[in-house]
């Protein structure tokens, strides 16, 4: 490979997935564990270090989320700004609650009520993209009375990739995916509060989205337990934060404790996949 082959190829983006043990309704504990994962990230050389779906309040909490809801550019968004700043490191701040009526930063689907809301921070700590959850869990969740859907489709480019985001129970919807990718997306960032027994639905899933689109998904998975304190159930989450590339093979993953997953994606194996396999060049639809 010559120097001048070399100027031109970007070089490969570390992306870090914080898998965090998540307790419901801890949100300074919780917080405090996600800067502890950027800074051991970071430490370790990362680029971009992605977090869960409500990672500061507990995607289960929903007795929590008006109490902890905040502006986008709130309390929790704005240390994640500074620790991007800080570590020259790029973050997607996997979820909050978003209070809508108090945002003033961007537009907003409503004037009032909350959002599932995912930030995504480069690393000077600018905002760079923000994605609010579209399709609402419904199936034994209070989420879909709780939230208001999302609207905005956008991209922003991190370390030479075209990344897009979506949330959790979004795996399940392919169309939404074809519209990242026709807006430039090669990579998708799924932060997620994906629990057990659905396991093979959370594997099977994103390695498809990965295979049909022909780019790079890596999904964020929490930690940890949450009891409903008026049932007593008990729901665990499976973990199990994967990084899979174009062609669905994992690159990283891990169990279900708390871990940091790491890996090494390149724009140009996006390009080659793709021409190689144009199966995006042939649809018809």
């Amino acid at each position: 490979m010559t120097a001048e082959t070399t100027s031109r190829e970007t070089p490969p983006l570390t992306l870090a997935l914080a898998q965090l043990r998540v307790e419901a309704g801890a949100l300074e504990e919780n917080v405090d564990r996600a800067l502890d994962a950027i800074d051991r990230a970071a430490a370790r050389g990362a680029d971009l270090v992605a977090l869960p779906e409500l990672f500061n309040v507990g995607y289960f909490a929903f007795d929590r989320y008006e109490r902890d809801a905040q502006p986008l550019l709130g309390a929790t968004n704005a240390r994640l700004r500074a620790a991007a700043a800080e570590h020259d490191i790029a973050i997607l701040a996997g979820s909050i609650v978003e209070d809508l009526g108090a945002t003033t930063a961007v537009d907003t689907p409503a004037d009032d009520g909350l959002a599932n809301t995912a930030a995504l921070f480069d690393a000077d700590g600018d905002l760079q993209l923000v994605y609010r959850k579209h399709h609402l869990f419904g199936y034994d969740s209070a989420e879909s009375d709780l939230l208001v859907p999302g609207e905005r489709i956008e991209t922003a480019t991190i370390g030479g990739l075209t990344v897009g985001v979506t949330t959790c129970y979004d795996l399940r919807f392919p169309a939404l995916y074809r519209r990242l990718v026709d807006a430039g997306a090669e990579l998708v960032l799924v932060p997620s509060a994906w629990p057990y027994p659905r396991l093979e639905h959370w594997q099977t899933l994103s390695r498809a989205r990965a295979i049909e689109n022909q780019c790079y998904v890596a999904t964020i998975n929490g930690s940890g337990q949450f009891t409903d304190g008026d049932t007593g159930d008990t729901t665990t989450l499976l973990g199990r934060s994967t990084v899979t590339d174009p062609w669905g093979i994992t690159l990283a993953s891990t169990g279900d404790d708390p871990d940091l997953v790491m890996a090494e994606l390149n724009r140009e194996a996006v390009s080659a996949v793709r021409e190689e396999f144009p199966a995006l060049r042939d649809r018809r639809l």
